[in-house]
């Protein structure tokens, strides 16, 4: 059996940009994206926690300290919005009980503690 995991998370982070015009997806920082394990082009869940908001999107690699909603994804959060990036991963049982996913915190510049 294959068990979808939570493989890494990161929370603390705050929305600095949005643009309706781009394609949808979240940029974050190079940083974060090596420290939680997260690939450019990943799928990941992000779940805005100021207005409950939860939507998939796709990783795009963005500079130190951003935060930025882009296409759709942008109208699900304004700039100052705290957001959790949580990331998953498939496994099988065993290696699902021996997993420890990442837990990844940022500051309020987003850049990792």
């Amino acid at each position: 059996m294959q068990r979808l995991m939570c493989k890494s998370k990161v929370y603390g982070l705050q929305i600095t940009s949005k643009d309706l015009k781009c394609g949808g997806s979240i940029e974050l920082p190079l940083e974060v994206l090596d420290k939680a394990d997260i690939l450019p082009g990943e799928i990941v869940l992000v779940v805005n926690t100021c207005n409950g908001a939860r939507f998939n999107t796709y990783v795009i690699k963005g500079k130190p300290g951003q935060c930025g909603l882009l296409g759709g994804a942008a109208r699900l959060g304004e700039v100052g919005d705290k957001v959790l990036v949580i990331s998953y991963g498939w496994m099988n049982t065993e290696e699902a009980r021996m997993h420890t996913p990442k837990m990844v915190a940022v500051d309020e510049t987003n850049n990792v503690k």
